[in-house]
């Protein structure tokens, strides 16, 4: 179809025809990048669970997870950028219905500056690694990104907001949240390997 619409329309096709596939990539990596936007936003409406110990979580951090493991670096990082660029527009769209600058001005908030990093970490780590076995790759991108990358930040901002040690700081702000962190890293691997299975280019991180 390219090639027959370049020859009927002469030199000039060629150009204005990569002009056109440029802006449709450019249509479609903004409509999937706002798509998970809401989707870290609708996770955000998922009511909490609470752990034995009492730790309340939810599910929201799962969905920056999947926008690296899913998406890629980029537009991952982008995904979650957005998310926070409508947080501080006021939108409560966060865990617990909140929103506005205030949630930035909390000891908690380095989560918040960490969960571009950890899209970002997490999606690196699926592009780099080409391994067939997508749970396992996932998964193990959930936890370097999703976790590891997100707690590299938050805990070491959580020490200068409070002033507290690096001990007290892990015990608060980082050791209590483990269990569910892991238990989201888990089935985002096994999400994203659905996702593979069902739509093989949907997996835009393989591309």
């Amino acid at each position: 179809m390219q090639r027959s619409w370049q020859k009927r329309c002469g030199p000039g096709a060629a150009s204005i025809w990569s002009t056109i596939e440029r802006t449709l990539v450019i249509e479609k990596n903004i409509v999937i990048i706002a798509l998970f936007t809401a989707l870290i936003a609708a996770l955000g409406l998922v009511p909490k669970f609470t752990l034995v110990s009492g730790i309340p979580i939810t599910a929201q951090s799962m969905g920056i997870m999947l926008c690296g493991t899913v998406l890629g670096s980029r537009r991952g990082g982008l995904a979650v950028l957005l998310f926070l660029l409508l947080v501080v527009l006021g939108l409560p769209i966060l865990a617990g219905g909140r929103g506005g600058l205030g949630v930035f001005g909390t000891p908690w908030a380095g989560f918040l500056f960490g969960f571009p990093c950890a899209a970002f970490v997490a999606g690196l780590i699926m592009e780099r690694w080409r391994s067939d076995n997508i749970p396992l790759v996932a998964g193990a991108a959930a936890v370097i990104g999703g976790i590891g990358a997100l707690y590299l930040i938050a805990v070491p901002y959580y020490m200068v907001a409070t002033g507290s040690s690096l001990d007290q700081a892990l015990m608060t702000a980082m050791l209590p949240f483990m269990p569910g962190d892991f238990l989201k890293a888990v089935l985002t691997g096994y999400i994203t390997a659905g996702l593979a299975k069902a739509r093989p280019d949907s997996l835009l991180s393989r591309c």
